[in-house]
Parts: C-alpha cells; sequence; structure tokens
C-alpha cells in the first residue's frame, strides 16, 4: 500500500506539480472535499521546493476561498438552506457573531473544512478584506508545515 501511495504521489508531481497544487488548493476552497496537504507534503518530499510550494498553494487557496466567499454572499442564505438543515446554518450564524474573523483564521489553520468558512463569512457579510487577511494568515503558515514536513519526510 505504501508503494503504491508513494508511486501515485511520484506520478502526481511529475505530471502537475505546482499547477497541480494550486489547482488543488484553489478547488478545495470552493466545493471539493479533499485538502491540499498530502498533495503539498508529497511533492515537496519529492523534490518540490517548500517555500514556492507552500506559497502557491496559499495563493490557490486564498484565491479559491475568494470565490466561495461571492459565492456564499450571492448565492446566500436560501441556497445553502438546500443543502444543510436550519439548526447547522444557525450554528454557523453565532459562530460569525461571536467570532467572525477568528472563524475564518481557526477554519485556514486546522482540519475545519475551509470552504465552508469561506461561504459563511459571505452568507454573513463579512468585510472582503478581513475574510483575506485571516485567510492568509491562517492558510500560508500551516502549508508551509506541511511544505517542510514534506521536505523533511522526503530526506528520510
Amino acid at each position: 500500500m505504501i508503494d503504491t501511495l508513494k508511486e501515485w504521489a511520484t506520478e502526481f508531481v511529475a505530471d502537475y506539480g505546482y499547477i497541480g497544487i494550486f489547482l488543488i488548493s484553489f478547488t478545495e476552497s470552493i466545493i471539493q472535499p479533499v485538502p491540499p496537504d498530502p498533495f503539498i507534503t508529497g511533492g515537496t518530499a519529492f523534490g518540490l521546493n517548500p517555500i514556492l510550494a507552500a506559497l502557491i498553494a496559499g495563493v490557490g487557496s486564498v484565491l479559491g476561498g475568494i470565490v466561495g466567499y461571492f459565492l456564499g454572499k450571492f448565492l446566500g442564505e436560501p441556497f445553502v438552506k438546500k443543502f444543510i438543515k436550519e439548526e447547522t446554518y444557525k450554528k454557523g450564524e453565532k459562530l460569525f457573531e461571536k467570532y467572525g474573523v477568528w472563524a475564518v483564521l481557526i477554519g485556514a489553520i486546522t482540519p475545519v473544512p475551509f470552504k465552508v468558512m469561506c461561504w459563511l463569512a459571505g452568507i454573513f457579510e463579512m468585510p472582503l478584506h478581513k475574510f483575506v487577511l485571516a485567510a492568509s494568515l491562517g492558510r500560508f503558515p500551516r502549508f508551509l508545515a506541511v511544505a517542510f514536513l514534506g521536505q523533511y519526510l522526503g530526506n528520510l
């Protein structure tokens, strides 16, 4: 299994490299469920520059987050309520009322699905500049740590 995973990661990096990391990071911030972390780790384990990989992943993630923000802002409450329960929506609303920017920052750093924070930030009309700042402050350090972990693992 580990050999298969290593082979797949090697092929991914060889085929797509930084562009693949950008695309995965971008789309994960909007809708798709696969986080970019394993791709960043795999990429740097197999030779990609960790600082460049983290920077590209961070830019992709924040740009995708902005798309998610505007989807939330323009599609709004009626659209989201088609997919989630009223109770879940109310929890998100309370979270943003109480924590605002901190909710985005925590979502950007932790395994909490970042796309959810992006959409909620738009729905609850967080100022865009605050959203971008919180997203950037969370995503870049996270991806940098993951990238250096990959480089470390690649050197073992």
